[in-house]
């Protein structure tokens, strides 16, 4: 967000910083000192700004973007769209289809330990140990199937309960955060995949049919990966956009 504001409030005690980091730019844009469009400040002077780590400060701007008020992007970049609409996944799919308007639902086909060494030494990891998280996305009102979520998750002790507990409030996004482990820039590729017999049964679709499919790594900021995803989502819906 460009325009530099001059206000620089104390961040008092009490409420966690970053909800209050996101209370003071929140009554900035409500006030008119930052106006609709405005760029906020760059990371660096928004953390020197408020004294802050870089985790404090992006959590405080996650807060932001949850009430509606920013939106982030990074860079140059290929975006998914759903019904010609731009969605951002940073969040997960869940609220990224829900912002957009999309009702859906999700049925998990499995969370259990897996091992994957092929990904392992992709992602360059000494162990081979990943919680799978394979997930089926549906169209709520028609019951029609739209993507297949395939989510890898190194695994880490604290995230040992998974398997056994489940996902929070049904969000593998807020499992992690939930765990400390927090996005902070990643990597995506897109192709096509013709679905295999058992893809297409899931998806109602016939075998070969040919669909959008999505490799996505998240790493924390020291690099360490965080969650490896690969999409298959149905072009009657999705599609790429590019923006330079």
């Amino acid at each position: 967000m460009a325009r530099r504001t001059t206000l620089k409030p104390p961040l008092k005690p009490g409420a966690p910083k970053p909800e209050q980091i996101a209370s003071v730019l929140e009554q900035e844009i409500r006030s008119g000192v930052l106006a609709f469009g405005d760029r906020l400040q760059s990371e660096n002077e928004l953390v020197q700004r408020f004294a802050v780590s870089r985790n404090t400060l992006r959590k405080g701007l996650e807060e932001l973007n949850n009430r509606g008020l920013i939106t982030t992007k990074v860079g140059i970049g290929s975006f998914v769209t759903f019904n010609g609409q731009m969605i951002h996944d940073v969040m997960g799919w869940s609220k990224a289809l829900a912002d957009v308007g999309a009702e859906t639902e999700t049925r998990v086909l499995r969370i259990e330990m897996t091992r994957d060494p092929a990904l392992a030494e992709r992602l360059t990891l000494e162990d081979d140990t990943f919680i799978a998280v394979d997930r089926l996305r549906l169209l709520a009102k028609e019951q029609k199937p739209i993507s297949i979520e395939r989510s890898r998750v190194p695994f880490l002790p604290e995230l040992e309960d998974v398997p056994l507990r489940g996902l929070r409030s049904g969000s593998l996004t807020q499992t992690l955060r939930a765990a400390g482990l927090v996005p902070d820039h990643g990597e995506e590729w897109a192709d096509i995949e013709m679905l295999s017999q058992a893809d297409a049964e899931l998806l109602g679709c016939a075998a070969a049919s040919a669909f959008l499919r999505t490799r996505r790594l998240t790493c924390e900021a020291n690099g360490r990966p965080i969650e490896y995803v690969t999409s298959l989502l149905n072009p009657a819906y999705f599609a790429l956009h590019l923006e330079f």
